[in-house]
């Protein structure tokens, strides 16, 4: 579908009909009678179409004509991903549990920058990012276009609160996971540094959705120095509580979903690049996706063509004059 950049430059469109009212060829007292029936069928007309096409390319070209963008449907390796990302204060800290200083990377600025490095080298997958620390945050709804989606995982940078509602941030994600097609593989993404305690009401919530509908789930944990590993089960006799070992208890919550479900410990940020390369192998199916298509100038063609145009008259007056009929010098009578 054809757009312009500057409608009122069409407004002079009527100017096309100058040439129907002024002679372009000049009359000549002593015409070539060998050419009068070529110029009287063809020449004449043809240069008139001319002259009334180079102000219509002009006119238009004036007025920014283009190809409309959109997207087209193609079938690409990717899958519908929704990033699970925890804002909580935590996340502003270091591997080692301090904050950054001299050239040491946050948790969050490290998961920042992989997620970002990720998401560049799979254009085909649809993916949509939420937030939680205190309460859950919908950040970006699910979206093919790169530039929105890198603008979102680089709007994370704000400082987080204190708190993690972790299961609240699920229920989100998982919603946001179930719009997607259905005849499409579906992943969530959790990244976080720890866990909380899900109330009962928002278990039940999470096993309805997990029942509606196959979704992977991947939690990529990054593990804080001298933190309790997800793994680690507890020695004989230690307290084994959701509020003791929140991260633990969350994994086994996740698995008892019925859902595919992975989960990897990372404690480096060379730990936490492995696993996301590893949720980017699992996760390459045949997806039905849309590639964009960008807006395309047309300006170039109309200028250009109203060139040509020009060019012609301006040949078709100069043969004009080149060849044209001379008048005879008068004579000079001697006084």
């Amino acid at each position: 579908m054809i757009g312009f950049a500057w409608p009122p430059a069409l407004f002079a469109l009527p100017l096309l009909l100058l040439p129907l009212v002024i002679r372009w060829l000049r009359a000549s007292a002593v015409p070539r009678l060998d050419l009068r029936a070529v110029e009287g069928r063809a020449v004449g007309p043809l240069l008139v179409a001319l002259a009334m096409l180079a102000p219509a390319a002009l006119i238009l070209g004036l007025a920014q004509p283009y190809l409309r963008g959109g997207s087209t449907a193609y079938r690409g390796i990717g899958t519908n991903l929704v990033l699970l990302i925890d804002r909580s204060s935590s996340m502003d800290d270091t591997f080692a549990g301090r904050s950054p200083q001299g050239g040491d990377e946050s948790k969050a600025a490290a998961a920042r920058r992989i997620l970002l490095d990720f998401i560049a080298r799979r254009p085909d997958d649809r993916i949509g990012i939420a937030a939680f620390s205190t309460a859950p945050m919908l950040v970006l709804p699910m979206t093919e276009s790169r530039t929105a989606i890198a603008a979102a995982v680089a709007a994370l940078a704000e400082p987080g609160l204190s708190q993690t509602d972790v299961g609240r941030g699920l229920t989100l994600a998982m919603g946001m996971a179930h719009e997607a097609s259905a005849s499409d593989s579906r992943a969530v993404v959790l990244v976080s540094d720890g866990a909380a305690v899900i109330a009962p009401e928002v278990q039940t919530a999470l096993r309805n959705l997990a029942a509606r509908r196959q979704v992977n789930i991947y939690w990529l944990y990054l593990r804080t120095k001298g933190a309790k590993g997800i793994f680690e089960v507890p020695e004989p006799g230690q307290a084994d509580t959701p509020h003791l070992r929140p991260e633990r208890h969350l994994h086994i919550f996740l698995q008892s979903l019925g859902l595919p479900y992975h989960a990897f410990e990372a404690d480096s940020p060379g730990a936490v690049e492995g696993a996301v390369t590893e949720i980017g192998r699992m996760e390459s199916r045949p997806i039905l996706t849309r590639r964009p298509v960008p807006r395309r100038d047309l300006a170039w063609a109309c200028h250009l063509l109203a060139s040509l145009c020009c060019a012609a008259l301006a040949a078709a007056r100069w043969l004009e004059r080149r060849y044209a009929p001379r008048r005879p010098a008068p004579l000079l009578v001697p006084a």
